[in-house]
């Protein structure tokens, strides 16, 4: 989510006289979801009148005029803010009915001492689905585009953004605001000035793919790849493909699917959908030509005969730039535009971020999986480089069964890996070391080989290592899932031989 900090005074009512709002009345929502309408209005706003300005599920992000959103979830239940969100200057909120006679809560009280309204639904979280595909039916001339898959997505969505967004004006989700909530909430920022709506869909559970199709309705749908991530959920890659082929599930016959050309379950993807199947990859496009990777420096290619530069840098990146140019084709934009995008856009936080100094860092920490952690490796074994390699490996996470054989992979593969030092945190990662160890002894390198490794399970251990270890010269992989929070040891790693410098001059060396 955005940052939860509540916003004060002025500052709130400057964002409200900044963006009209969604003007959506609430006798309309109402009739849409099919809930029960409580007002205690006396008068009309003279602002918002008898409509909500925005959507919050977090009643320290209410701005005056908003719609809050109580949702049910495993640590806390919405309802109680309810008194918070009218507090804050909500003029609604959507309640389970449930929910709404519970005498602790006061949900009817506090709405009648705001003069607000309630929409009393079966069901939250459904609630907010259907009232965020009902707003959006209201534009009907915005482009859909939707992007899923098991990684890319964020940068594909970001790489595409800065292509269209040229020419056409763009909505898109913030960050990664993906999910179950994420893209509901993520629609009502759409105006009606945009022209074309960008948003990646991701999935914490069966199901939730076809439910965000259902709100979103895309007319384009990409699929980026499938992989790994997210199988200790879904069991096995058959069943992550079948759940990511659900963003087809809403086609009716004149929409676009885009499949990746080289993926294994490609023709898996591409059967029995209601709508045109487009394969896309460096074999389609006829307009690409020169593709390079450059490792530290980008990626270079021609497109229609036109260099073009673009600063991200990996394969992968590759592919989410291929997956762009796929999306750029179908809405269409020029040649231009192309160019111009690509060559603007910049890596995201976390995703394979570039850090130079005297110390290189490559910190590409917001996610792993099996395959993108194997590409990391790869990416910087490949790099023409003079210094010290050294890979920070965090767990990966939500592999369910497969976790233990995953990090042993990892083990197998940073052996045969260029790296001169080896760190490992989080208990997932002890499956790797075993096998690091197993294959140096294999290779009768052992302890005392070229390559040295440290596990602990503690980042504050970790960085009072890294900083006695770090040297100018010195290439750092920061790889691991999101919850490691590898990110936190960008400072020391930065910063270490920095620390050494000032130790020196203050010992008087």
């Amino acid at each position: 989510m955005d940052n939860p900090q509540r916003e004060t005074g002025q500052k709130r009512e400057d964002r409200v006289s900044k963006d009209p709002g969604m003007g959506i009345p609430w006798a309309d929502v109402s009739k849409a979801l099919g809930a029960q309408l409580i007002s205690f209005q006396e008068t009309l706003d003279p602002i918002h009148g008898a409509a909500c300005s925005s959507v919050c599920i977090d009643s320290r992000q209410v701005v005056p005029g908003a719609l809050f959103v109580a949702l049910v979830g495993t640590v806390q239940d919405g309802h109680r803010y309810v008194g918070a969100a009218f507090a804050a200057g909500a003029k609604a909120a959507m309640v389970a009915r449930s929910r709404i006679e519970d005498p602790a809560l006061e949900i009817v009280q506090r709405a009648q001492e705001a003069q607000g309204v309630l929409l009393v639904v079966e069901d939250t979280l459904g609630g907010l689905q259907q009232a965020a595909a009902y707003y959006l039916a209201q534009f009907p001339r915005l482009l859909r585009i939707g992007i899923t898959g098991s990684s890319g997505k964020t940068t594909t969505k970001e790489i595409a953004a800065a292509i269209i967004g040229r020419e056409r004006s763009v909505v898109m989700n913030q960050g990664n605001l993906n999910s179950e909530t994420g893209l509901p909430l993520s629609v009502f920022k759409v105006r009606p000035h945009h022209q074309v709506g960008i948003f990646e869909m991701g999935m914490n559970r069966p199901g939730e793919i076809g439910e965000l199709a259902q709100v979103l309705k895309p007319h384009i749908a990409l699929i980026t790849n499938i992989g790994s991530a997210h199988i200790g959920i879904l069991g096995s890659k058959q069943a992550i493909a079948q759940e990511k082929k659900r963003i087809f599930s809403a086609f009716s016959g004149n929409e676009r699917a885009l499949i990746p050309e080289d993926d294994p379950h490609r023709d898996f993807l591409a059967a029995g959908i209601k709508g045109t199947v487009c394969f896309y990859g460096p074999q389609v496009f006829r307009e690409l030509a020169d593709l390079h990777d450059r490792g530290l420096e980008g990626i270079d290619l021609r497109w229609e005969d036109m260099p073009v530069h673009c600063p991200l840098s990996g394969k992968h990146n590759i592919r989410n730039l291929l997956a762009a140019l796929a999306i750029a084709q179908e809405v269409p934009v020029s040649s231009q535009a192309i160019r111009g995008g690509l060559e603007s856009v910049q890596a995201l936080f976390g995703r394979s971020e570039i850090l130079r100094g005297p110390v290189t860092v490559i910190r590409d920490c917001y996610n792993a999986s099996p395959e993108s952690m194997q590409e990391a490796i790869g990416f910087c074994d490949n790099l023409d480089w003079q210094g010290r390699r050294i890979y920070v490996i965090g767990s990966m996470l939500e592999l369910g069964s497969a976790s233990l054989e995953a990090h042993a992979e990892i083990g197998r593969v940073l052996a045969a890996s260029k790296a001169d030092w080896i760190c490992f945190v989080g208990s997932e990662t002890r499956g790797a070391v075993a096998a690091l160890e197993q294959a140096l002894r294999r290779n009768g390198q052992g302890e005392a080989g070229r390559v040295g490794f440290y596990y602990t399970d503690s980042l504050t251990s970790l960085s009072q290592v890294l900083a006695d270890q770090i040297q100018p010269g010195d290439l750092v992989l920061l790889k691991g899932s999101r919850a490691c929070g590898l990110e936190r040891l960008t400072p020391v790693v930065t910063g270490a031989y920095a620390v050494k410098v000032d130790e020196r001059v203050a010992g008087g060396v």
